[in-house]
């Protein structure tokens, strides 16, 4: 990839024929996905009506005006899992999913997902769809499972709130159609259609709207990225860690608790020698049983603020990286993809171009009618895949301001973090407070005398 944009060759007009000759070393389509029939993009513009084509924004269209309360707005998806169904030989996961902005609710199982996911890939092949979890076939355990919805919950939220997805007829599919043969409707959706360069009207003019260094700009954004992800993985892993701890010491407060209680209530009979200090542990073991109620909230405190910080904290520093990665995939896409085409298609036009001025050195006899349309094909290839890859940069350089937009989300993730350790310490102490005057009954001085717990100087070492 150089840094300067790529002169353009000379063509005739974008012919479809032209693209399936770039295609023919790429890899087959999945048989179970619809192929679009390959049409010139100045073909589709002329038969398709004009409400169904892709509007040209107001001002610059390479500029993106949202912001991110803006895209948060568009829709909340909630994924629930449903009671599993039971089968002769396996149970299969459902998840109920609801949309607020379609006011719906419908079941969806994995695969449903996968087909969805197809879908956008196949007709924006040059935006950032997030990528799914895996599926496992075996031995899919509770926290796999739930791991998995939230998963899934972060992916369409993120589809439903993307400026292009949220207004696709696949996306308003996926989340009312209430039928049982959803995945059938997912492909008819896009049969017979093209991707976004057949469907867009600026695809054969995204050249005229790119900045003169845009492989330049795109170098560095794509490594400010690769940076920002590495930072805010770090960041998710400690985030997941600090919840963790929040919810072992939730466990361990309830256990310590329980274990007072326990010997509040033990019933073994006091030895005669001890009869002298029977009242004393008759008092303590009737205050260390009351102490439990106070332990257990305790953990109560300590769990709820961990269960916060994993929704707010760790789901929001998720959802953000499954964003950030949709991003290095549309990268590789790029340059393993349309890039890749192009560069195979320039060589082969240099190879026809370098015959063409060997038969002319050698006076050989004119071109044939077939020889000569399959040059124009050749050309046609070429003249495809280059307008193919600067809308491809087009497109890059708006899903770059996208993750911009939602850079601002560091701030709400932030503030989720700080209220939630705030009031976690604040509930937490109070019960401390509460607990601490309880505390003075176990134990007692000369001659049955309560005195309270001497506080244990700097050194942490008790005087005798």
């Amino acid at each position: 990839m150089t840094g300067r944009a790529m002169d353009p060759l000379p063509a005739a007009a974008v012919g479809a024929a032209a693209e399936a000759e770039a295609d023919e070393e790429a890899d087959p389509p999945a048989s179970d996905l619809p192929t679009p029939q390959a049409i010139e993009p100045q073909a589709i513009v002329q038969q398709v009506p004009a409400p169904s084509r892709m509007q040209m924004p107001q001002g610059n269209p390479l500029l993106l005006s949202h912001t991110l309360q803006e895209l948060l707005a568009r829709d909340t998806v909630q994924v629930e899992l449903i009671p599993e169904k039971k089968g002769l030989f396996l149970k299969h996961v459902e998840y109920e999913v609801s949309s607020q902005r379609f006011k719906s609710s419908v079941y969806r199982r994995y695969n449903d997902f996968v087909v969805f996911q197809e879908m956008l890939l196949h007709k924006f092949p040059y935006r950032m769809v997030p990528a799914l979890p895996p599926k496992r076939m075996l031995g899919a355990d509770r926290e796999f499972i739930e791991a998995r919805r939230r998963a899934l919950k972060r992916f369409v939220n993120l589809v439903a709130r993307h400026p292009l997805f949220s207004e696709d007829v696949v996306l308003k599919l996926f989340l009312s159609f209430s039928g049982s043969d959803v995945q059938n409707k997912l492909k008819e959706s896009a049969q017979c259609v093209g991707d976004e360069f057949l469907n867009c009207k600026l695809a054969t003019r995204a050249k005229d709207f790119l900045p003169a260094d845009i492989q330049a700009q795109f170098a560095i954004s794509r490594e400010l990225i690769r940076n920002i992800y590495n930072s805010f993985h770090k960041l998710r892993d400690r985030a997941e860690r600090i919840a963790s701890r929040a919810i072992d010491n939730a466990a361990d407060l309830l256990i310590f608790g329980k274990e007072l209680s326990a010997i509040g209530s033990d019933t073994t009979p006091l030895p005669s020698w001890a009869a002298l200090n029977s009242s004393t542990w008759g008092s303590l073991k009737q205050a260390l049983k009351g102490l439990s109620v106070e332990f257990a909230l305790l953990a109560d405190k300590a769990a709820q603020q961990g269960k916060q910080e994993e929704n707010d904290v760790v789901e929001k520093l998720n959802l953000f990286l499954d964003l950030l990665q949709s991003y290095k995939d549309l990268c590789e896409r790029h340059e393993k993809g349309v890039l890749h085409k192009h560069q195979r298609a320039l060589h082969k036009y240099s190879l026809m171009k370098r015959q063409m001025m060997s038969a002319t050195a050698q006076n050989r006899e004119p071109e044939s009618v077939e020889q000569l349309e399959s040059r124009i094909v050749e050309e046609n290839a070429i003249q495809t895949m280059e307008l193919r890859n600067y809308f491809s940069l087009y497109c890059l350089h708006q899903e770059t301001q996208l993750i911009h937009v939602y850079l601002p989300l560091t701030s709400h993730i932030l503030r989720a973090f700080v209220n939630s350790q705030i009031q976690g310490h604040k509930e937490m102490s109070k019960v401390w407070n509460d607990l601490r005057p309880k505390l003075s009954c176990l134990f007692a001085g000369p001659h049955s005398t309560l005195t309270p717990p001497c506080s244990p100087p700097e050194d942490g070492l008790c005087p005798h």
